[in-house]
């Protein structure tokens, strides 16, 4: 047996990969390959395994066909070292990598990823953004872009997919553009590494009959360039809630006018939080201290979330009550909170400054108390006695009054307990149902976006896996019907002749496996069928 390898391109550029093809005249075991050590210079990605019978003149040949994906890790003069198939060995190869904007590159790239994040060198829990465009002249008949990964960070993904098309020396490139909010939470250098796109291109037939031939297609993946940030601690000299943000306000209003106090009417105060840069889960608690003679009565904070120029921007809103007993002149004392400006790289503080308020008598309510009168005093013997014997029923009426109140206290409470444990119960099955509901609405809309983001969430939580890319899916659902409509879907989205795409096709397929999965496994763990 022998074995011999070779590349469908030398020189090849950076970040961009190639396919490295391994074959053996004879039918071997389809793991015999070792690819192992390919990875000291190589980004190794998905290897495929054919075999193929041919007999010509009554000779029987047999050979096994290794394909795997392969982007370099530097640019330079790299060697593939000779590889392993049932003791057999294939010749090195020599490897020249060039730099994407390397003059000796031979034609511009099919599809590269470029990269730019808002800032490189930040304070900790600081948000930054990172956008990553997708370009591609290529036709993609599927393909899947993993998220960025940095050690010790929150990532999420903002706004939805933008897409547009732009020409790069004289050749005209699709661009898919994607938006990350980034918050590290450990200070130090880090590298921040770039998405990494794994699909299919479309490749001309190499068949002289036309009419009988298929399209054929190319895997191929590419990564963007890896960034280095430097991530900075929290200053020493801070003092209170470390928030990080290019801007914080705070300001308030007030319903009715803060004019119209008056004993014993509720004025409600609402207080708005704004920060840029921060998540809706990092903005401080809103305490508001009173003076003696006011009472107060919060509400529950509300929180908002939204996109401004690329950049989050969260709001936390409180109300507050205010009552007061007396009339009289009554000072709010003032409300401050300290936060980092990242811009100037100095401490400031969002102050609501101290507030006097004039509260005024309640004429309503002096002439209702007029209107009771106060009780007689007994001036008899006879008076005093009755009087006791009143006072001793009324303590008993009051003590069964606050034995009956405690014995509806003890059932209310164990009521509300048994509701709070069912509603959780509950819950826990309506989020799984609520995540493949959401799934079947946008497949009957046909927003391919919306798809796009909750097929893997709808996966994982049928098949108790934990992947994250739609090959991913594809290759764990063992359901034709979804492949083949997971790759429609893609090729409508990244496909250059992209149509209308319909999603009734998955639609159907995602209710069958979902009826499959709910068959073989326990009734809670998987949604109704609509």
């Amino acid at each position: 047996m022998t074995v011999t390898a070779s590349i469908d391109k030398n020189p090849v550029i950076a970040n961009e990969s190639f396919v490295l093809t391994v074959v053996a005249d004879d039918d071997v075991n389809t793991n015999a390959l070792d690819t192992s050590p390919l990875m000291q210079n190589f980004i190794v990605g998905r290897t495929s395994v054919s075999s193929q019978t041919s007999m010509i003149n009554f000779k029987t040949t047999r050979t096994t066909t290794w394909t795997t994906v392969l982007i370099a890790r530097k640019t330079g003069k790299l060697v593939i070292p000779p590889l392993l198939v049932d003791n057999q060995q294939t010749q090195p190869i020599a490897l020249t990598v060039l730099a994407a904007g390397d003059p000796k590159a031979n034609s511009q790239q099919d599809i590269f990823i470029s990269s730019e994040v808002s800032a490189k060198e930040v304070y900790v829990q600081q948000q930054i953004t990172l956008t990553v465009k997708l370009h591609f002249a290529a036709e993609l008949k599927r393909g899947s872009l993993t998220e960025p990964e940095l050690e010790g960070a929150n990532i999420i993904q903002i706004g939805k997919d933008k897409e547009n098309e732009t020409i790069i020396n004289g050749r005209r490139y699709r661009v898919i553009e994607r938006t990350y909010a980034i918050s590290p939470q450990q200070s130090g250098q880090y590298t921040l590494k770039s998405p990494v796109f794994s699909g299919e291109i479309m490749m001309p037939s190499t068949r002289r009959n036309s009419f009988l031939s298929f399209g054929e297609t190319k895997p191929v993946s590419v990564i963007g360039d890896e960034i280095s940030l430097n991530i900075r601690p929290i200053p020493a000299n801070y003092q209170g809630v470390w928030l990080p943000s290019e801007l914080l306000s705070i300001h308030q209003e007030w319903q009715p006018s803060a004019q119209e106090f008056k004993v014993g009417e509720p004025i409600t105060r609402i207080i708005t939080l704004t920060a840029a840069g921060l998540s809706e889960e990092q903005l401080p608690e809103i305490a508001m201290p009173m003076p003696e003679g006011l009472k107060v009565y919060p509400d529950q904070a509300e929180l908002h979330t939204g996109i401004n120029s690329g950049r989050l921007v969260s709001q936390k809103i409180r109300n507050f009550a205010i009552v007061a007993n007396k009339p009289g002149s009554y000072q709010l004392p003032e409300i401050s909170i300290p936060w980092w400006n990242t811009i100037s790289n100095k401490l400031e503080y969002a102050k609501l400054p101290a507030q006097n308020i004039i509260v005024q008598a309640n004429s309503e309510q002096a002439n209702q108390q007029a209107v009771i009168s106060p009780p007689e005093q007994a001036t008899t013997s006879n008076s005093e006695s009755k009087t006791v014997i009143i006072e001793k029923n009324s303590w008993l009426q009051w003590l069964f009054l606050a034995l009956w109140l405690l014995t509806a206290f003890a059932w209310l409470i164990t009521s509300l307990l048994s509701k709070q444990a069912a509603n959780k119960k509950q819950h826990k099955t309506t989020r799984v149902n609520d995540s493949y509901l959401a799934l079947l609405a946008a497949c009957k809309q046909s927003d391919q976006t919306e798809v796009l983001k909750l097929l893997v969430p709808w996966f994982n939580s049928i098949s108790d896996r934990n992947i994250s890319t739609l090959d991913q899916v594809i290759e764990h659902s063992q359901s034709p019907a979804l492949s083949q409509a997971i790759q429609e879907l893609q090729q409508s989205c990244y496909g250059l002749q992209s149509g209308n795409w319909q999603g009734k096709a998955l639609l159907n397929a995602i209710i069958e496996l979902n009826k499959h999965q709910a068959a073989t496994q326990t009734p809670t763990h998987f949604a109704l069928n609509p």
